[in-house]
């Protein structure tokens, strides 16, 4: 037994044993040198105290369980304080004794290991360029924010909102092509140094806990201010943020000047998550850079909708047309002179399962972006020369109403459109006369190459070619002469400065009879489209508008009922 006790005392390792009553019975030198103190004083002490075993009730319970021989073992680190100052950091074991009421309390010095482990946490966790958090720490930060947001809402200080400016440097590429990494690496560097700077001098900043400037990868750098208290602190850090970085960088001679484009986003905490936030700080740097750089802008939920709309109905445009989702509604172009319905425009809808019943300008500019134009063109093209020909066999003794049909400058580009309309109009029989293209004015006006040989082709093959929204633009009105374009559109801002029947715009009146003149003097017709007073077609009518269009004569109406029409006005 005395060379168990000799063994004990002379032990490097810290040991104690401790009684059921949770006193120490005696203890070691080793134990005694790694909390400062004489052997003999640590006798009939609390060793719960002497290690801190009480601080937290789940380690207290379990070295209870130790003691009371409901439990075999038991282990924790603890970082205690000693006399000299140090911090220290101990892996205690708590343990049983063999043939005895007691337990033995054992102390392992793990500081260096901690230390170690401290040190590559930081490399892991902090970017080697910049020294600012990296990636990885930086959400492990905003999960904690998040997650710490639910329970902090009623402490003081603490607002329950989350702010983020998510910055992305621009022209940096051509910087690192052209000066190298070497100076690349010195600007992120003193980039960084300028954000830290400008984080640590916010005024709003919460006592106590500044805001988090981390580098997510490449140019990219985030700001989070945890417990934000609104919109308008957000604005004045990213403000100073963008003032910072616009300000020449002077680097082992060079002098250098970047820009910054700044995502901004504040919101409440509660039920937001990581990947909410992120995604709206990351389309908000999107929207920044696309309206021209240099600049921050403010998260925007009704834009953000619009654009997820636009994603919506970009993913399901080209499956659509094979699932029947589209339909043409009709309206109709009248004779000027005795109101007869003379021809009818197809206009598309779509009838989307999710957002209803759509006008083209919300999915025609989608469909152009993305070339399924071409496809849904040749559904419209076909359809509308089907019901043209339909309405023809129903009605043999009515005079052929023809169809116009917009076509947009990508059909022309991408698909062979002279070869679609003869192909269209030989399977639906509907003869070339009585089919009219609508093209824009800046689709039309200038036209070169294939564009123009198309529009002569299908012009030779019978069909007549208008522009549509013509005096919108800034055309070559001589180059007029040389397209084969048979009808002018006039835009509906003209007929609409006829409004004020009573007070005239004698100034709309010249404009629009100086291009009536023209285009007959050219050989071509004129349309007025949105006419919606009697007043505005008798104006039209005695400056020699041929044909007009909108809503005093009809809105666009199902096909069904285009008859009925024709024969309002015949009557």
């Amino acid at each position: 037994m005395d060379d168990y006790r000799d063994a004990f005392i002379a032990a490097q390792l810290a040991m104690a044993v401790v009684a059921q009553d949770g006193l120490v019975v005696t203890a070691n030198e080793a134990f005694a040198a790694l909390l400062g103190a004489d052997p003999a004083s640590l006798r009939d002490q609390s060793a719960a105290d002497l290690v801190d075993l009480g601080s937290d009730d789940r380690t207290w319970r379990a070295y209870r369980e130790v003691l009371q021989g409901h439990r075999s073992r038991f282990r924790c680190t603890r970082r205690l304080g000693h006399p000299d100052g140090r911090t220290l950091w101990v892996e205690i074991t708590v343990s049983p004794v063999p043939r005895s009421r007691g337990v033995l309390l054992s102390l392992a010095d793990v500081s260096e290991r901690r230390q170690l482990q401290a040190r590559l946490r930081h490399l892991q966790m902090h970017d080697p360029v910049t020294r600012l958090p990296n990636r990885t720490l930086f959400f492990e930060r905003l999960t904690t924010a998040l997650e710490g947001s639910a329970h902090d809402t009623y402490t003081e200080g603490c607002t329950g909102r989350i702010g983020l400016c998510y910055l992305d440097l621009d022209g940096f590429k051509a910087i690192n092509d052209t000066l190298g990494h070497g100076v690349g690496d010195r600007l992120l560097a003193a980039v960084a140094s300028r954000l830290n700077d400008c984080a640590d001098s916010d005024g709003h900043a919460r006592s106590g806990s500044g805001h988090l400037v981390a580098r997510l990868g490449g140019d990219e750098f985030a700001v989070l201010v945890e417990d934000s208290t609104g919109t308008d602190q957000l604005a004045e850090l990213a403000g100073t943020l963008l003032t910072a970085v616009q300000r020449p960088f002077d680097l082992a001679g060079q002098r250098l000047s970047v820009s910054a484009s700044i995502g901004v986003v504040e919101r409440a905490a509660a039920g937001t998550t990581v990947n909410g936030l992120m995604q709206a700080a990351d389309t908000t740097l999107y929207w920044a850079k696309a309206d021209g750089k240099a600049r921050w802008t403010l998260f925007d939920p009704e834009r953000n909708a619009h654009r997820m709309t636009r994603q919506a109905l970009s993913s399901t445009l080209r499956p659509a047309v094979e699932r029947g989702e589209f339909a043409l509604e009709y309206q109709p172009l009248v004779d000027m002179a005795d109101e007869a319905v003379r021809g009818v425009e197809a206009l598309v809808r779509w009838n989307h399962p999710q957002f209803g019943s759509l006008s083209p300008n919300r999915f025609i500019g989608i469909a152009e972006e993305d070339g399924s134009i071409v496809q849904l063109g040749r559904w419209i093209l076909r359809t509308a020369c089907r019901q043209a020909v339909q309405w023809q066999r129903e009605h043999p003794r009515e005079r052929p109403l023809f169809v116009s049909v917009n076509v947009a400058v990508r059909q022309v580009w991408d698909s062979d459109l002279v070869a679609d309309v003869r192909e269209i109009l030989a399977e639906t029989g509907l003869a070339p006369g009585l089919l009219q293209l609508e093209l824009t004015e800046s689709a039309v006006m200038g036209s070169a190459g294939r564009p123009l040989q198309a529009l002569q082709a299908l012009s030779d093959m019978g069909v007549r070619i208008a522009i549509d929204d013509f005096g919108t633009g800034y055309s070559n009105l001589a180059y007029l002469s040389r397209l084969p374009v048979s009808v002018l559109k006039l835009d509906g801002s003209f007929v609409r400065g006829f409004q004020d029947e009573e007070h005239p715009n004698p100034a709309d009146e010249v404009i629009v009879e100086t291009l009536v003149q023209l285009a007959h003097r050219l050989g071509l017709t004129v349309t007025a489209e949105c006419v919606e007073t009697s007043g505005q077609a008798a104006r039209l009518r005695r400056i020699g508008c041929d044909t007009g269009q909108g809503w005093l004569y009809s809105r666009a109406v199902a096909p069904d009922r285009i008859p009925a029409l024709i024969d309002a006005a015949a009557g």
